[in-house]
């Protein structure tokens, strides 16, 4: 096959997405379960879909695949394009502190931005640059032999000065090199901005083909072509791979009419190796030889391999987090057999580091180690290593729906006739007005999601079925499943603390069953010593086997610590302890949080004293500015500013 013909038949094999239809009953189906959306469609040229040749680059695109050798370097690159607007005013910063993050360098240092010029860049200045901006582009750039590179900050900068060149402008970039995985790769954020100021649009063509054309001939120009022994050993190695290789969109380009026909491949020059991959795929139920010579291929053998892939990258990350404890691996499936996992925090880090998309390995109750997946929205940083986290299916709709709907005559609720309901049936010293604006947080909530229609001020027209709706919002926005902090504190530090803990929780509400091995045979010997302390505490007595606790066991512990808690402050301060009254509202300054053992709390500073209100992530945001609460049993509604408005339940 010519060069010219095998880089033609590269560029017309275009996979398209497509639902999987065939599903047997081999291993592979466990696996599709997860699988996301792809197939093979209709091929498509290079720059024959509609606006392909829109924006800049796709001149270089066409000329840089003409001048790529086939024994060229490999270079894969992942790209993001991101909508501002839509990501947030942070989403920069916060994508870049990720990207920054303890333990990425070759050292196992943090990692450094940098830039064209400069080995320190300074994120918040490129933020800043970059606030108005529509849009920006996120890269990952990983080269195959990025060890053998070795300078992979200088091969950037080669990389992007060539970018410059075929886009006709200057690049306004950042980026962070990460030697923390198998595969040393760099991020790359550039701003879509030219040097004129303009929106820098670049062509499809160019993104998907151009870049990691010109990334290949750098890095072939850098460490020369890969030797035919090379190939031919990569290409051995992918025969067995349980993952999209190669070989795979090979046999998919040689499918005539959904067979492929060894016939066809008796003069290919990867034969044997060809072969070797459809037995192979056939071992995973991905393909059969429907008759002597003629053999089929799953359609939706490219979603299954890549999800395969993953799946083994998830494995890998397991065992390295477990080192040397026996502990069986399990992957947390929602809907799954297990939907509850309760256990300790014992790594984490980026599944999808391009989308900021996290993971936990937990060390759970029931003796294994259970990989988590964090939904799209969740922050590493709120899951610290040893804390104790549990799933929640979100398969019940929220209590507040079925209230809003209840209250909704003929499919209207009012906010005022609600104010009057609730102002009627509330005891002494409840907020009735805190709990409407509770209901009308969630209202807003849902109109932006289309589910719910605001007519005027105070009235929105409701659909009969809103539970169902709503829960179906959270579910897509939040995922099937919550991942919920039950403490920050590792289990050691519980035992002998002044407040209301985790285990606590467990010794009122009976023990789980917890396994013989890790996490389990922790929590159990913790319960113990936990026991212990609360009988010196004269707060429980043993009967025998039996520990019986005192009454309001909670409260009081609460009480305690917050005793001390607000002593320590007002020495400190000279302040004066305001406490917060059950259903009446509190009001001040948010200055800090404080983590105590009971929970974590927001310190509110009226001017002349304090008060200590149960703190929600919605009021970070606030540090510094006037907010109010109401605390209504275990629930807190937040009012954020001094202007009316819904409050946070």
């Amino acid at each position: 096959m010519s060069k010219g013909s095998h880089q033609g038949d590269e560029q017309r094999f275009r996979p398209q997405p497509g639902k999987p239809q065939q599903r047997g009953q081999t291993f592979v189906n466990q696996v599709l379960r997860q699988a996301n959306k792809a197939g093979t469609g209709k091929p498509r040229k290079a720059g024959h879909q509609p606006g392909a040749r829109l924006g800049r680059g796709h001149v270089a695109a066409r000329f840089s695949a003409q001048q790529l050798p086939p024994n060229a370097r490999r270079v894969t690159i992942k790209t993001r394009l991101v909508n501002l607007s839509k990501a947030g005013k942070r989403s920069t910063l916060s994508h870049l502190r990720y990207i920054e993050r303890d333990g990425v360098s070759r050292d196992g240092d943090p990692g450094k931005a940098y830039g064209p010029l400069t080995d320190q860049a300074d994120i918040g200045d490129f933020e800043e640059r970059g606030s108005e901006d529509r849009h920006q582009f996120r890269f990952i750039v990983s080269p195959e032999d990025a060890e053998q590179l070795d300078d992979l900050r200088t091969y950037t900068r080669h990389l992007m000065s060539r970018m410059e060149a075929d886009l006709g402008t200057r690049l306004d970039w950042v980026a962070v090199d990460h030697w923390n995985t198998d595969n040393p790769h760099t991020h790359i954020v550039l701003r879509g901005k030219d040097d004129t100021g303009k929106d820098l649009v670049i062509a499809r063509d160019y993104i998907a083909q151009g870049m990691r054309n010109r990334a290949a001939e750098l890095a072939t120009e850098w460490l020369g072509p890969r030797t035919a022994l090379e190939i031919q050993h990569s290409l051995q190695r992918e025969v067995q791979q349980e993952r999209w290789t190669s070989l795979d969109r090979t046999l998919l380009r040689e499918r005539q009419a959904g067979v492929v026909p060894l016939k066809t491949l008796a003069t290919h020059p990867r034969r044997q190796l060809l072969i070797g991959r459809l037995q192979h795929l056939q071992r995973l139920g991905l393909a059969h030889e429907d008759r002597p010579g003629q053999w089929v291929i799953r359609e939706d053998t490219e979603a299954t391999l890549r999800t395969m892939g993953e799946r083994g990258d998830i494995v890998r990350t397991m065992q390295r987090a477990v080192g040397s404890m026996q502990r069986d691996l399990a992957v947390f499936e929602p809907g799954g057999s297990n939907p509850n996992v309760v256990g300790r925090v014992v790594t984490k880090g980026l599944a999808d580091e391009l989308h900021d998309r996290g993971y936990l390995v937990v060390d759970g109750l029931d003796g294994k180690a259970h990989y988590l997946a964090l939904p799209a929205r969740a922050k590493l940083a709120d899951y610290p290593i040893g804390a104790v986290v549990e799933t929640r299916a979100m398969s019940e709709p929220r209590a507040v729906d079925h209230s809003i709907a209840s209250l909704a005559a003929e499919g209207l609720y009012r906010s005022d006739h609600h104010l009057a309901l609730a102002r009627s049936q509330a005891a002494k010293g409840q907020d009735s007005k805190a709990l409407v604006e509770r209901h009308v947080r969630r209202l807003e909530a849902l109109r932006q999601a289309g589910i719910v229609e605001r007519l005027t001020d105070g009235a929105w027209r409701v659909p009969a079925d809103l539970p169902e709706q709503g829960r179906q919002h959270d579910a897509r926005r939040l995922g099937d499943v919550a991942i919920e902090l039950r403490t920050p504190l590792p289990v050691e530090q519980q035992v002998r603390a002044v407040g209301a803990t985790w285990l606590d929780q467990q010794l009122i509400g009976g023990r789980r069953e917890l396994a013989d091995k890790g996490f389990g045979t922790e929590v159990r010997e913790a319960l113990r010593q936990r026991g212990d302390f609360l009988v010196e505490q004269g707060l429980a007595e043993r009967q025998g086997q039996r520990l019986v606790l005192a009454r309001n066991l909670l409260a009081t512990l609460r009480g305690r610590e917050l005793t001390a808690t607000v002593r320590e402050i007002s020495s400190q301060t000279g302040m004066q302890y305001r406490p917060a009254i059950d259903g009446e509202r509190v009001r001040g300054v948010y200055r800090r949080s404080l983590q105590l053992a009971s929970g974590r709390f927001a310190l509110l500073d009226d001017g002349v004293g304090f008060s200590l209100v149960p703190w929600k992530p919605v009021i970070e945001q606030k540090l510094g500015q006037s907010v109010s609460a109401v605390i209504q049993g275990n629930n807190v509604s937040w009012q954020l500013g001094r202007q009316r408005g819904p409050s946070i339940g």
